[in-house]
């Protein structure tokens, strides 16, 4: 079987609370795992989109608008939906791993890594359609 998940891979959730989000990938486990027999993945995804930003706007208006809100999840493999595009972002490897999610203060650590660089990589102008939100 082809493998559709690859690392930095971007995808989009179709099920539970972060429907319809744009995540990447970070770890695929295609066998599962033995509290999760099924195939998954570990993605990291953007809860809150950055706001549209124009010439007009002051720098402190700017870097307000420019924030966005992540996620980490485990997904099964049938609630993602994969996409041509794929990120690169090296740094987000050593973010999260499976006992990531075994402890809050791991989790909320994990968050702020990846908040810092989706911003970095918003604020670049790199990969514009990753931070825009879905039209529905």
């Amino acid at each position: 079987m082809v493998k559709v998940f690859k690392f930095l891979q971007v995808a989009i959730t179709l099920q539970g609370r972060q429907a319809g989000k744009k995540v990447v990938v970070i770890k695929q486990l295609d066998e599962g795992t033995k509290e999760r027999p099924y195939p998954h993945a570990i993605v990291a995804g953007i809860e809150r989109y950055p706001r549209k930003v124009t010439k007009r706007m002051g720098a402190k208006k700017l870097q307000s608008r420019s924030k966005v809100k992540p996620f980490i999840k485990v997904v099964n493999y049938s609630h993602l939906f994969p996409t041509r595009y794929a990120l690169e972002l090296e740094s987000l490897k050593g973010a999260v791993t499976s006992d990531t999610f075994k402890e809050p203060s791991q989790r909320e650590d994990a968050k702020k890594t990846i908040k810092k660089l989706f911003e970095e990589k918003y604020t670049n102008g790199k990969n514009k359609w990753f931070f825009t939100a879905l039209r529905f």
